[in-house]
């Protein structure tokens, strides 16, 4: 058999993802440990540090290498955060394979231990996209709010240096990590609605290669892809990029969808919310209605 190679992100966090995938590869298909190799890629969004994404190319730097080493070959399943990933689809490419989807809540890491309520007025938060920002400044109008870049054990040496007070980071990424200790305070999904996607490791493949897709087949978390699917559909309609200030969130009862979204104008200062549920099966559409009510009622102002 020819070996499966995975692409992932080098970070720890990411080959942890990568580790992920590879086991459950192994558990629900009849492949050894020895058919599958990960491959360590780097990307550029890796490489700045000091930058906003938007600024730079927005959301594909984390993801545009790896899917040109699936293009071109050289690995056969890439892994990625879902929430990194720009809205639409390469051409040539599917992400069709979503793993169970980790707590996606935000949260607060402060110097003190101190809860969003507890910390001083003029506290600086360090947070590392727009919605984020936004959000906060929607709970606690008296802070301040500053760029944070880089992965989860660097932004924490930072403040732990005192260049911040608090950030603000996803739980998902700390409990792979194990460092759910470090958390001062965890917010409910509807006091941060946090980013489509959060909290879940999506896997891609050439739209070609019907081998990896049956692979990819066996480990797909039903739930999550319909969540996936519902919760992206959102920023489809609203073309989103890193500069678009949107939180997206989902949950399954008693055989239905109930989605909740919110968006910011690009100043922060106006906020749209919608939310409603369907069935089931009408989950991937019930993103793309609330998609275009948002799209309606901000009147573009969430675009330059």
């Amino acid at each position: 058999m020819k070996k499966v190679i995975i692409g992932s992100r080098g970070s720890k966090l990411a080959l942890m993802y990568a580790e992920k995938a590879k086991e459950f590869l192994l558990k629900f298909n009849n492949i050894s440990s020895d058919d599958i190799e990960i491959k360590k890629i780097l990307t550029k969004g890796d490489q700045i540090k000091d930058q906003r994404l938007s600024e730079v190319g927005g959301k594909g730097l984390f993801s545009k290498n790896i899917e040109q080493e699936l293009l071109e070959k050289k690995i056969d399943i890439a892994v990625h955060a879902l929430k990194d990933m720009p809205a639409l689809e390469t051409d040539g490419l599917q992400t069709n394979c979503f793993l169970k989807r980790n707590d996606p809540r935000e949260v607060i890491i402060s110097r003190d231990g101190k809860n969003i309520k507890e910390i001083k007025t003029g506290a600086l938060i360090g947070t590392s996209s727009f919605r984020r920002e936004f959000q906060i400044n929607k709970l606690r109008k008296d802070l301040k709010t500053k760029l944070i870049r880089g992965n989860v054990d660097t932004r924490i040496q930072k403040l732990n240096d005192g260049l911040y007070d608090a950030i603000i980071l996803s739980l998902a990424g700390l409990s792979f990590l194990n460092l759910e200790n470090k958390v001062s305070q965890i917010f409910s999904t509807d006091e941060i609605i946090p980013s489509a996607g959060q909290g879940i490791i999506a896997l891609q493949c050439r739209s070609d290669d019907n081998h990896i897709k049956s692979l990819l087949e066996k480990i797909n978390d039903k739930e999550t892809a319909v969540r996936a699917i519902s919760e992206r559909n959102v920023l489809k309609v609203l073309e989103g990029d890193c500069e678009t200030a949107v939180g997206v969130h989902s949950k399954l009862e008693d055989e239905r969808i109930i989605l909740q979204a919110e968006l910011f104008s690009l100043d922060g200062l106006q906020k749209f919310y919608e939310s409603g549920s369907s069935d089931i099966k009408n989950s991937a559409e019930l993103g793309f209605e609330i998609g275009k009510k948002l799209k309606l009622k901000s009147g573009n102002s969430y675009k330059k």
